[in-house]
């Protein structure tokens, strides 16, 4: 099996190493002409350019895009719909809306280019090794790539999902739970650090990750991040998000689904790309009219 693969950051490249070390052949393309050297390093075959990606792969292709959601993806798939051939297959592994993976679909069915959105979950190392996939795309040309998830995935780590869009959509799902369980974690170590006790972090999130109900792979990288930074002073408290989070709340809406624990997670998001915020200042001011309580001036 050969696999064209575009796209060499932390996931692409750790992905690469994930096929290679499965036996999987890779040819390769990165913008990046500093990374796309690197290559030579390894057993996969660097390309010039899309063009020459394409052109060294036998027919049917197995094209994987590992790449930003947005205009680098959209921009490389009409490139691609260009240069590919009836019954290739593309994949795009990286975080696109799942309409537009939708769009993607019936934008390369008029040459027959059949189009996986593919959820990739397991952070880098998951993508280095026993990885984490939800497949949505045709399910009769499925059993064409499914070789490809048996290697590469952790034991159970890969679904087909159904039609085009499906995949982007559970993984979408995925990272709003992901935004709620990751603000649930912080929001109780921060009740320890303003208690009377003085914790061990580190050990807490050890402790907690051997046998307790929240045990978790989030409970563990916490207690590794407390072990570089015991009370992690060195890390501003801003949490960036890369828009899923906002997708899984604007699909819960439109299905009139609650979503309580994930909005607010991504609400506290919000809230922590400020210093100080209107919000705040009013409600403070409120408060104090009515109640005389405190009001903080800087």
């Amino acid at each position: 099996m050969q696999i064209g693969l575009i796209g060499l950051g932390k996931m692409g490249w750790n992905l690469m190493e994930n096929m290679l070390e499965n036996k999987i052949s890779v040819i390769t393309f990165d913008v990046n002409k500093t990374t796309l050297a690197k290559v030579t390093a390894t057993d996969a075959e660097p390309a010039e350019n899309l063009a020459d990606l394409v052109s060294k792969m036998p027919t049917p292709r197995i094209v994987w895009l590992m790449l930003p959601a947005g205009k680098p993806t959209e921009q490389t798939i009409s490139q691609l719909k260009e240069l590919l051939d009836k019954d290739d297959i593309l994949i795009d592994g990286g975080n696109s809306f799942y309409v537009e993976s939708q769009k993607h679909a019936q934008f390369l069915a008029p040459k027959n280019i059949h189009f996986f959105d593919v959820g990739t979950s397991g952070g880098m190392s998951g993508a280095r090794r026993n990885g984490n996939f939800m497949i949505g795309g045709e399910e009769q040309v499925f059993p064409r790539i499914k070789p490809l998830f048996e290697k590469i995935s952790a034991p159970n780590g890969y679904l087909y999902t159904g039609p085009s869009g499906s995949g982007h959509y559970l993984k979408m799902v995925h990272n709003g739970i992901e935004y709620g369980m990751m603000q649930a974690i912080g929001e109780g170590f921060e009740v320890l650090e303003k208690s009377q006790f003085k914790y061990d972090n580190e050990a807490v999130a050890k402790m907690w990750n051997n046998g307790s109900v929240i045990r978790s792979w989030l409970m563990d990288l916490a207690q590794q991040a407390f072990a570089k930074d015991a009370n992690l002073t060195n890390i501003k408290g801003t949490m960036h998000s890369s828009g899923e989070g906002a997708w899984t709340v604007q699909e819960a809406i439109k299905l009139h689904v609650p979503t309580p624990a994930i909005s607010s997670a991504l609400m506290m998001r919000y809230r922590s790309e400020e210093e100080d915020t209107m919000t705040g200042k009013v409600v403070a001011a409120l408060r104090n009219g009515f109640g005389g309580h405190a009001m903080d001036k800087k």
